[in-house]
């Protein structure tokens, strides 16, 4: 197992990850290869389907002329994968649209065939040993569970051989609770993947490592000085959200509440919903129904994200914002929230200076509300460098850029590729 940590039994959570030695800010724990990865279908052709690599001029599959790779090792190696769809795509042309989830399911289950001994990505934890929470299931997700097994048996039926209908609902449930989300430098979704060590790490809202990726590899590192003996923890949320929302979530996707110092003091929540500053204060009625409105809206765009009915989705940014700012500062989070939706459709339709705007308006709560060396305010600060950059600001682009640098350092490693680049960026301009 990787040196300086081992498997224990933490109290209360079930299994978990504790360092043996120190390890300092910035220092690698350890890295983890992908069990099964996929690769999302919109970053076909700018990216890898095998590696995830981003780079120009990438070969396309000459049967299905959908999958891009760097070169014939990466088309290979991937091969074992990639045949599972390839047929398929081209039998179901533009009606082929199995989810993600069921992608990524569907290569577990081939990968499970090839290799029944642990992998590489399996030191501590292994696949099999995944949670499923599956006596904790609603009849929703149930269901959810059964049309996503449905498409898989309608896309994948040549190269899968499948176990019972009750083995691949636990399977399902599985993937869900363990599943991660790979993202690019301003988090960008690239793909979903299986990395079981890291899914070994308990959830806190005050974590002390991080998960970056570099393509298919996830790299663990210090954001806190751990010590021997210290639980490792990361973060299974986005930690912006106060502490009843952050629960929410976690219960909803996880199955558990948070005991963390963050959940137990809710020492952030006050600044983090705060409001606004009149002569006449809004009644606690109003700001808790304004609460509750802020967070169905959340919800809406969350199940309903797509830039493609453009106008429509930026009067309704414009209306919720409006409604939401005759009571909330523009530092609550879900404002703050609202804006950064705000700042998507304004880059979706090249309105740079719109999108610097709104920009300019997050990074300070963000750096605020966030913990240090996170991803999303290092994120932030990379759109608004590049954004600067586009707007010749160079001043101000050298100097967020810069901003963003210091926090990846940390979080991605210096040798990290995405960091290379930025620098890059900087000697261009």
């Amino acid at each position: 197992q990787p040196g300086g940590l081992e498997r224990f039994d933490s109290p209360g959570k079930g299994r978990g990850l504790r360092a043996r030695r120190r390890f300092a800010v910035g220092e690698l724990l350890f890295s983890c290869p992908a069990y099964a990865a996929v690769l999302t279908v919109s970053e076909r052709g700018g990216h890898c389907d095998g590696c995830f690599a981003r780079k120009d001029g990438l070969s396309k599959c000459g049967r299905c002329k959908q999958a891009f790779y760097c070169n014939v090792e990466c088309q290979k190696e991937d091969w074992p994968m990639h045949k599972l769809e390839c047929a398929s795509m081209c039998t179901f042309g533009q009606n082929w649209n199995p989810s993600e989830t069921v992608r990524l399911t569907a290569r577990i289950l081939a990968k499970q065939k090839t290799h029944p001994e642990r992998t590489h990505s399996e030191k501590l934890l292994s696949v099999k040993e995944f949670e499923s929470h599956i006596d904790k299931l609603d009849n929703e997700k149930r269901e959810l569970i059964q049309n996503d097994i449905a498409a898989l048996h309608h896309f994948y039926s040549k190269h899968l051989e499948y176990p019972d209908n009750a083995a691949l609902v636990v399977l399902f449930a599985q993937v869900n609770c363990n599943g991660f989300t790979i993202e690019d430098e301003e988090l960008s979704h690239l793909g979903s993947a299986i990395f079981p060590d890291v899914a070994l790490m308990n959830h806190s809202c005050c974590p002390n490592v991080i998960v970056t990726y570099k393509g298919t590899l996830a790299e663990v590192r210090a954001v806190k000085e751990i010590e021997p003996g210290e639980e490792i923890f990361s973060s299974y949320i986005d930690l912006l959200y106060p502490t009843e929302d952050r629960n929410d979530r976690l219960r909803d996707s996880y199955f558990f509440n948070c005991d963390c110092r963050e959940c137990i003091t809710k020492e952030k929540d006050k600044e983090k919903l705060e409001i606004c500053k009149l002569n006449d204060p809004p009644s606690a009625k109003t700001v808790q129904d304004m609460i509750r409105y802020a967070r169905n809206v959340i919800e809406e765009f969350r199940r309903a994200k797509h830039y493609k009915y453009i106008l429509c989705l930026t009067l309704t940014l414009l209306a919720c914002l409006d409604k939401m700012g005759a009571v909330f500062e523009d530092s609550n989070v879900y404002m703050l929230h609202m804006m950064y939706q705000a700042m998507g459709v304004c880059l979706y339709v090249q309105d740079w200076e719109g999108a610097l705007r709104y920009g300019q308006k997050i990074i300070r709560p963000y750096s605020k509300h966030y913990p240090s060396y996170s991803l999303n305010v290092a994120s932030m600060w990379l759109k608004l460098g590049r954004l600067y950059m586009a707007l010749n600001n160079r001043t101000a682009g050298v100097k967020a850029l810069k901003r963003a640098i210091a926090i990846m350092e940390v979080a991605h490693g210096k040798d990290h590729p995405y960091v290379s680049e930025i620098k890059k960026e900087l000697e261009d301009h």
